[in-house]
């Protein structure tokens, strides 16, 4: 390898990213890696002012980034979301699924109505979007779609049992997803984080955050920066001959 090579490996210059929950927390942490590393930014969540807040801060950052309500259970704003995106950048390279609800219900009082939701957020939007997608991503020398699921797909997750269910399918769709669209140029994997310092998180009873913690072996939450590198290593050229993969960045949580 030469250094002209090296240089190019996480080098997002020219791509244009799409990152769904992108105005907060994880979501937020990865767009703004994305503009460091050279990407035009998309960020989209349900409310107009947090869009433009966190495209003014990423277009601070210098880079180029646009806001776009977007509701992921919403199927017409998915259409909408590829549509703006490729108006205002000419295509679509990278997809990022990060968008999340993370309604918990215990077993034997879950309701249709959270079901319902759940699977619209979480499950639906993500596959739909790609859907939409898809014929940019097949025009990209670059393509690469990375769905945000959790460790809650592979361990025990009481009380959480539908937000679990839910990253446990993505994670299925994604291996699917990586299998069928291969022979397009289209790399698709999953990063599964663990207990990250987030509003999200905080909303949880301060037990439940401890025991989270103690599950891991490094005792403490993540920083939502600490999950980018994972993401660009995922969707940039370091990740050229990486599929259908799953990288848990959980602090040692999940034993393999």
């Amino acid at each position: 390898m030469d250094r002209a090579s090296f240089d190019r490996l996480f080098d997002m210059t020219d791509r244009t990213v799409i990152v769904t929950g992108g105005t907060r927390g994880i979501g937020l942490a990865l767009a703004e890696g994305y503009v460091l590393a050279g990407a035009r930014v998309v960020v989209a969540s349900r409310k107009a002012d947090a869009c433009e807040q966190a495209a003014q801060h990423l277009r601070g950052l210098g880079g180029s980034a646009i806001g776009v309500p977007t509701h992921l259970g919403a199927v017409d704003d998915l259409g909408a979301l590829v549509e703006r995106t490729v108006s205002e950048f000419g295509g679509v390279d990278v997809l990022v699924n990060n968008a999340a609800n993370p309604l918990a219900q215990p077993l034997g009082q879950i309701t249709v109505d959270a079901l319902t939701k759940s699977f619209e957020v979480n499950l639906q939007g993500p596959v739909l979007l790609v859907q939409e997608a898809l014929p940019h991503l097949k025009a990209s020398p670059h393509a690469a779609v990375l769905n945000m699921v959790s460790i809650g797909a592979f361990i025990f997750a009481p009380m959480l049992s539908i937000y679990a269910s839910m990253k446990a399918a993505l994670m299925s769709f994604t291996r699917s997803m990586a299998a069928e669209f291969v022979h397009d140029g289209i790399r698709v994997n999953a990063l599964a984080p663990g207990p990250v310092d987030t509003d999200m998180m905080r909303k949880n009873p301060q037990e439940a955050i401890d025991g989270m913690v103690n599950g891991t072996l490094m005792r403490r939450l993540a920083t939502a920066d600490e999950m980018v590198g994972a993401a660009l290593l995922l969707t940039s050229d370091a990740g050229s001959y990486l599929t259908g993969q799953v990288i848990m960045v959980d602090g040692g949580g999940t034993p393999r």
